[in-house]
């Protein structure tokens, strides 16, 4: 069994004051619409009048504290856990786009009852954007489309947090320090940068019921042009399944189905959709 695949290159938090930083957000989402999926914090500045300072002032923040992967200019891409967005989403996110093809050509070799799910970084949690279905019954996945999840916990955040700048996971543990030592990632900031340290040289990480207790999860990074972490695509195992071959013979695939996707997402027009060109052979 083998994958022949085409290989391509490999946030911070906002914080946001004021009475209600969850209505600020939804305001600031009100922006982007499936007509209008990407905005500058320059074009968004003009519609002040209309928008109000408060929107204005989060994507300022947004702006200086994320990465996007377009090549012209910097984009803010506001994802919500709305339907009205999530349909957003499914049109204009590039890497979902990118990626439906390469999750359902990986998908069998999860075997019975494995999920698929492709995330990004929001904020200071993991939003899934996508998931694909294997055969079988399925065990609770709770990494479930459009719903906001811990990053310190899970193999799919537990990889995105590794890769995030040095800089940002020192701030990440000086606000959840208790939340971080209790995850099992470090009592004080060198255990910490030492676990992360410890995953990036694996390239993967495999949990066992961290979120589920039925699943396992197996998680490799999705990083944009820059290098930037983005995101993640992991699998869900079964537990009863998840012996330690079928993660052996996973890994590999999980990988370069990563790096299939950024090829895809970074090298084709804009605006048009991917058609992953990822075989598995038996």
């Amino acid at each position: 069994m083998g994958l022949d695949v085409m290989h391509g290159t490999g946030g911070s938090k906002v914080k946001v004051s004021g009475k209600s930083s969850g209505d600020r957000l939804l305001s600031v989402l009100g922006l982007f619409t499936v007509e209008q999926p990407q905005w500058t914090v320059d074009n968004a500045a003009r519609q002040a009048r209309r928008v109000g300072p408060d929107r204005i002032s989060l994507l300022q923040a947004a702006d200086r504290g994320r990465s996007h992967q377009s090549g012209v200019g910097r984009e803010l891409h506001a994802r919500s856990r709305h339907h009205s967005d999530d349909r957003q989403i499914q049109v204009s996110d590039p890497m979902l786009r990118a990626a439906r093809g390469v999750m359902h050509a990986l998908i069998p070799r999860g075997g019975d009852g494995s999920a698929l799910l492709l995330c990004r970084l929001f904020h200071d949690r993991v939003m899934c954007v996508h998931q694909v279905l294997g055969r079988g019954p399925q065990e609770p996945v709770s990494y479930e489309r459009g719903r906001l999840m811990p990053l310190f916990r899970g193999a799919t955040s537990k990889i995105i947090l590794a890769h995030l700048p040095a800089r940002t996971l020192r701030s990440l543990f000086e606000q959840n320090a208790a939340e971080i030592a209790q995850d099992g990632l470090g009592a004080s900031l060198e255990q910490f940068r030492a676990s992360l340290a410890a995953i990036r040289r694996a390239g993967v990480v495999v949990t066992r019921g961290e979120i589920d207790p039925g699943r396992v999860g197996v998680g490799a990074p999705l990083f944009d042009r820059d290098c930037n972490i983005l995101g993640s695509l992991s699998f869900a195992l079964s537990a009863g399944r998840a012996n330690s071959a079928l993660i052996e013979r996973l890994t590999p695939l999980l990988t370069a189905g990563a790096r299939e996707i950024e090829r895809l997402m970074n090298e084709e027009p804009a605006g048009q959709s991917s058609s992953a060109r990822l075989r598995v052979a038996r």
